[in-house]
């Protein structure tokens, strides 16, 4: 009898999986996606993600703002994120999705105008994951589907110079869409509207960004100045690489709609307050609100507070501005802007790598990052004070560096990674450090790495000293 019964199930279960994959397949469901979509996709999900990564951990790290709750990420226990601070899966799956962007426009002739793009944006974010992390998976990533599900970290040096990596994609792009002949324009394209002369000059400005990253451990002087004499590059805020929030849904800032006390852990960091109040600078007001006990006041605190052993009050403190929350139409997404390039520029012309006015870019750079913030420069902001180019004998490398960290206010983690290239603005030791006093210089692995891809996560994890968080990167010999 139980034999029969093991008969009848046996051969239920076989025919169950007779044409399993044909009774099983929605007939609804779309079986490919077209490259203009997931472009789209791409640029408004690391848009997105990424800019609330910056409010909600970029800008604790970067010493922008502190978190007076929920915070042990800001102080310091980066193996515990909890508001934010866990890029990796972002970065990962739109590394993947860029990559079937990237499939089908080298295969398919009709989608190759894709192939300029894809490349920007992959080397965009490589650069992203590699910054904040180290050596990572990058070669081997992504090819599950040729069965490998355990890839090697490469490590940072390659990443950025090696064949395939940041800086040769960027070169290969700007050939792609130079020589870019077809019909088919380029659809989906959230960032400048499918011109493919403003995807070039976005290539060029990520150029001089990487090259100057790396610019500690190699001789980039050549290369540089080859694209500051050919002038391709981001010049004006009207070719920024940038796409806007609205105020309202779907596509507003994600801020905009976390509940009132989420949005009231993030207040004004010391930090900030004093490099604001000793420039004089109106974009105090942008960035902040006054305090709610003295409304002309704006109030910082010491970044890593401990909420067990201080009695903090919100009313005492500056908030966030209201531009990321009541009115984000005004805020962007940003990738790439015309005041970053020149601030860039102007480093490496005070550093000699490139022949050029170290003075005018700086000026330029500062007068669009305040047209960037909707804010009018006072007449004297370049002319006296600590902001004017080398005045009253200014460190000219902190003065450029400082205005690019004020201006990359929630650019993801941009503002910390530049601070561990070039030690700019001083940061500060903060209350309550849950990492004996140190500034992280690296995001650790997260823990999944170690379940998922466990021997290429302990070869990298020695490698930096059991996935230190104070464990250099190759670039950063500061």
């Amino acid at each position: 009898m139980k034999y029969k019964y093991c008969l009848i199930l046996l051969t239920s279960l076989l025919s169950c999986t007779t044409n399993f994959e044909e009774l099983n397949t929605n007939p609804d469901a779309p079986i490919d996606v077209q490259p203009s979509l997931l472009l789209r996709q791409v640029i408004f999900d690391y848009g997105e993600q990424m800019s609330y990564e910056g409010f909600v951990a970029g800008n604790l790290l970067g010493q922008y703002f502190t978190a007076i709750d929920f915070n042990l990420f800001d102080r310091h226990s980066l193996t515990e994120p909890q508001v934010g601070g866990n890029p990796w899966p972002v970065l990962y799956t739109n590394l993947r999705d860029n990559e079937i962007i990237l499939d089908k426009a080298r295969t398919n002739a009709t989608f190759s105008v894709y192939e300029g793009p894809a490349l920007i944006m992959k080397a965009y974010m490589a650069a992203a994951l590699t910054d904040m992390f180290g050596d990572v998976p990058y070669t081997e990533a992504l090819k599950g589907k040729e069965g490998i599900v355990s890839p090697v970290y490469d490590e940072q040096q390659s990443i950025y110079t090696g064949l395939d990596g940041i800086l040769d994609n960027l070169e290969k792009a700007v050939s792609a869409l130079e020589n870019y002949e077809g019909a088919t324009p380029l659809e989906g394209d959230i960032l400048f509207g499918g011109d493919l002369n403003k995807w070039i000059a976005f290539a060029n400005s990520l150029r001089i960004k990487y090259l100057m990253r790396i610019s500690g451990q190699l001789d980039v002087s050549n290369d540089l100045q080859a694209i500051y004499d050919e002038g391709r590059y981001i010049s004006s805020n009207a070719e920024n690489a940038v796409f806007d929030f609205t105020n309202t849904e779907p596509n507003n800032f994600r801020i905009a709609t976390a509940r009132t006390g989420d949005f009231n852990l993030f207040i004004m960091s010391e930090t900030i307050e004093e490099i604001l109040k000793e420039f004089n600078d109106p974009r105090i007001a942008v960035f902040f609100r006054p305090t709610a006990n003295e409304p002309d006041a704006f109030a910082g605190l010491l970044n890593g507070p401990d909420a067990s052993q201080l009695s903090i009050s919100v009313a005492d403190y500056s908030l966030t501005g209201t531009i990321f929350r009541e009115r984000t139409g005004d805020l962007d997404a940003n990738f790439m802007t015309a005041w970053e390039t020149h601030f860039l520029l102007a480093e490496a012309a005070e550093r000699g790598l490139i022949n050029a006015d170290a003075k005018m870019l700086y000026d330029m750079g500062v007068r669009q990052a305040f047209e960037y913030w909707l804010t009018e420069m006072p007449e004297d902001y370049l002319l006296e004070g600590p902001a004017a180019y080398g005045a009253d004998g200014q460190d000219k490398i902190e003065q450029i560096i400082t205005q690019k960290w004020l201006a990359n206010i929630i650019n993801g983690y941009e503002g910390w990674i530049e601070y561990r290239r070039t030690g700019f603005p001083e940061l500060k030791t903060i209350s309550a450090s849950l990492n004996n006093d140190l500034i992280p210089v690296r995001l650790p692995y997260p823990t999944d790495e170690d379940a998922l891809n466990n021997e290429n996560f302990t070869k990298a994890a020695k490698a930096t000293r059991g996935n230190s968080v104070n464990a250099k990167v190759w670039w950063d010999t500061n």
